[in-house]
């Protein structure tokens, strides 16, 4: 087993409408960022995986297009997922365990304002029985919310007092889209008011991987990655209890996090009952520091919110405001796959 970590994170910041902007005019800020913050170029990185969706651009195999911010000579070690950024993270951190690379440079970035996004995911549902419905990704988390507060484990006040918190951490944080006194707004679809929806918009992402001590020479602090995991609820929707959400628990498990408590978690809950779910999946207290950054309330380009998760945990670390740290990502309606990682700086490591 080798010693992986997190040694640079960056991330664009998020704005409603980048029709200005092509994905490599996106993406190369951020890349030169992570690169020049390790001293790295770009060909001395032993791998180079990427997330992101071509249902977002609406054309495909769009990802190789984005290969021109990374530059196309020298020829490099390259893999893509259709999956958000976070999922990438995973291969690469399997492609340093394996010995095959010592470091890597994962990004990823989404675009979500050309098209109408909560038409776009319903495509992502059971194609048979679910999607001709188009039932739409608001629409779906406000089932989920109301089952949620007939179980009640929750109420409406509770999950605005959610998007308060988060939007109020959300204003130190320079790359967030919507930030202090937002107001909860009208019913989107009961119970779900517009405060409790992730604002729509553009942005994109990247972290350094590195190995060893490799890792401790491009970065004082490095992230190390403790152990990662992800998992994936069945795809039907009508056999799940909507109100947990056992594969982020099983994930957890697997990656450490029960075995010491974390002073911080960065969870990817693009609506506030979501976070309810995810608490008590992961069995956060209230002594635990839950999305500082403000969350994907704050800012969530899809295919790139949950490697900003990661990413934002790995940074608290660098910085010394936190010695161990959750980070999760999901993917799919109403948390169907869930990745859940633990990192941990350099004097919490045992």
């Amino acid at each position: 087993m080798r010693d992986v970590a997190i040694v640079a994170f960056a991330q664009s910041a998020h704005r409603r409408r980048t029709d200005e902007l092509s994905e490599v005019d996106l993406l190369m800020p951020v890349l030169h960022e992570v690169l020049g913050a390790t001293g790295l170029k770009a060909n001395e990185i032993g791998f180079t995986c990427s997330g992101s969706a071509d249902y977002l651009a609406g054309r495909a195999f769009s990802f190789t297009m984005a290969l021109d911010g990374v530059g196309a000579h020298p020829p490099i070690s390259e893999s893509h997922v259709e999956m958000d950024g976070a999922w990438a993270l995973y291969e690469a951190w399997v492609k340093i365990m394996t010995g095959e690379a010592d470091t890597a440079l994962v990004y990823s970035y989404g675009k979500s304002s050309p098209g109408e996004v909560r038409d776009v995911l319903t495509r992502q549902l059971d194609p048979y029985y679910l999607a001709p419905l188009w039932p739409d990704s608001v629409s779906l988390a406000a089932l989920q919310a109301q089952a949620l507060i007939d179980a009640g484990h929750t109420d409406e006040a509770a999950l605005a007092a959610i998007a308060v918190r988060s939007r109020t951490a959300a204003t130190t944080n320079p790359y967030a889209q919507l930030t202090g006194d937002v107001p909860a707004g009208d019913h989107l679809v009961h119970p779900l008011r517009t405060g409790d929806c992730p604002p729509i918009g553009d942005g994109a992402a990247a972290v350094v991987l590195a190995a060893g001590d490799t890792a401790r020479s491009l970065c004082a602090r490095p992230a190390w990655i403790r152990g990662i995991d992800h998992r994936i609820e069945a795809h039907g929707l009508g056999v799940r209890d909507l109100t947990d959400s056992p594969s982020t628990r099983l994930a957890a498990r697997h990656a450490g996090a029960f075995e010491r408590p974390v002073d911080t978690a960065e969870l990817h809950a693009p609506f506030t009952s979501q976070e309810v779910i995810l608490r008590k999946a992961l069995g956060l207290g209230d002594d635990t520091c839950v999305n500082p950054s403000g969350g994907a309330l704050a800012a969530n380009p899809i295919m790139a919110a949950g490697l900003i998760r990661l990413g934002e945990a790995a940074a608290r670390i660098h910085r010394g405001e936190s010695d161990r740290a959750l980070a999760h990502a999901t993917s799919g309606p109403c948390l169907q796959q869930n990745l859940v990682a633990v990192l941990e700086g350099e004097s919490a490591h045992a």
